[in-house]
């Protein structure tokens, strides 16, 4: 505490008039500057910090306090052109508030260890035997292989891992942390757009002693997540931990699709793909890839994409999809084309540069018309849209979180005229159909 009230001491008392300051402790806790002249001033510290410097002299802008309060003695000798009046008071709020965070920091690490011990009875080791098509020879398949990956088991005694883990798959086997027995697994559903999957195992003595994980939210920027998998480089179940970097739409690899996904700087390898990333004691997400070529960039899958997936399997009792407007669009953040297209300085939007034919849109929307809001959300020049707290994505986002055959309010600018169509969304798989 001493050495905190000396730096601030000597920062703080940089003018012009001071020409040393040296500082005493002796086993009464005391201070003792020295300023331009032969005048001292001493007080008594205890345990106390620097809480304001002030100097009468016209080279500090601080006003001095009652210098009453810092000598027992009396008045403080110092003169008012040089002495400097350090207030030195006792700062116990300080000193509790920091150790009521020591106290904060043991329970939240204590809170995460029990968190990953939740995990380590839920995740579990995937094995998967797959045989894909050849499309070179069409009438037989590739030679078997075999691959390994994560999951784990959430409510209703299902497991949730990757599309890729389970691609193709022959048949799938699941073996429990701390197990050496595997277990048979069944494919419910896939969604290779989102890679997604969820397996179910018959066996009821797999069930023992088996806790499910629950799904929280999006995390924000800098919070801790740890990921826990079976990444290559051994057997057993490995933890690590890295913070958020970043949230917005991700190419998907799998899926060749572009939804939300977290960006972490835990490693993600080989055989992680699958296991959940804790945040507290729920899941932040489901970690899926990495960004090859470059370090400390892994990707999870969010938990609204999670929730889309198995409402919509849960609900029609298939993989439905993530709905499109079935449109492409083309920024406006150019001042020419919007005065082109005789838009208000006010308005902001996207120009619709091209619309699919089988899509609901192609029988509402036009080619050259501007889409200035969805569902009442204003869309920015460059095709975004408000998120939390100073962020910004795609408007896609908001397209993809809509259930199939949900209608959406989408306001447009057309010829310089203001018009609100109702358009019907559907996956995109269902847009190439109807």
């Amino acid at each position: 505490m001493l050495g905190t009230s000396v730096r601030a001491l000597r920062r703080l008392c940089s003018s012009s008039s001071v020409s040393s300051i040296n500082l005493i402790e002796d086993y009464t806790n005391k201070v003792t500057a020295t300023a331009r002249g032969t005048s001292i001033c001493t007080c008594t510290i205890g345990a106390a910090k620097v809480e304001d410097v002030a100097a009468s002299s016209s080279s500090c802008s601080f006003e001095p306090l009652n210098s009453e309060a810092h000598n027992e003695n009396g008045p403080c000798p110092c003169p008012s052109v040089a002495a400097v009046h350090v207030h030195l008071l006792r700062n116990n709020n300080k000193l509790r508030r920091r150790r009521l965070g020591d106290r904060r920091n043991n329970k939240r690490s204590t809170t995460d260890k029990d968190a990953i011990e939740l995990a380590l009875d839920s995740v579990v080791k995937i094995f998967t035997v797959s045989s894909s098509p050849n499309y070179f020879l069409p009438w037989q398949n590739k030679s078997q292989r075999e691959s390994m990956g994560s999951g784990f088991v959430i409510p209703g005694k299902k497991i949730l891992t990757n599309a890729h883990v389970v691609a193709d798959h022959t048949f799938v086997l699941v073996r429990k942390h701390g197990s050496p027995a595997k277990y048979r697994a069944q494919v419910k559903a896939v969604g290779h757009e989102c890679d997604l999957a969820i397996l179910s195992v018959e066996s009821e003595e797999f069930w023992n002693g088996v806790n499910s994980l629950e799904l929280g939210d999006i995390p924000f920027l800098q919070e801790a997540v740890a990921v826990v998998g079976y990444p290559q480089g051994g057997d057993n179940i490995s933890v690590t931990k890295g913070v958020v970097s970043r949230v917005e739409p991700t190419q998907y690899v799998h899926g060749a699709t572009q939804l939300m996904a977290i960006q972490i700087d835990a490693a993600i390898n080989p055989g992680n793909s699958g296991g959940p990333a804790i945040m507290g004691n729920k899941v932040a997400g489901v970690a899926f890839q990495n960004l090859s070529g470059a370090e400390n960039i892994g990707y999870i899958i969010p938990v609204p994409v999670i929730k889309h997936f198995i409402a919509g399997v849960e609900e029609s009792g298939k993989y439905v999809g993530f709905c499109s407007l079935g449109l492409s669009c083309q920024p406006i953040e150019n001042v020419q084309l919007r005065n082109h297209f005789r838009m208000h300085p006010e308005m902001t939007g996207v120009l619709v540069s091209k619309i699919n034919p089988l899509s609901d849109a192609f029988k509402v929307l036009k080619k050259d018309d501007i889409i200035l809001a969805f569902d009442g959300v204003p869309i920015a020049n460059d095709g975004t849209v408000p998120f939390r707290n100073r962020e910004r994505i795609t408007f896609d986002h908001l397209v993809s979180m809509k259930k199939p055959n949900e209608t959406a309010v989408v306001r447009v600018l057309r010829d310089g005229e203001e018009y609100e169509f109702n358009i019907t969304l559907r996956p995109v798989s269902l847009s190439t159909i109807f």
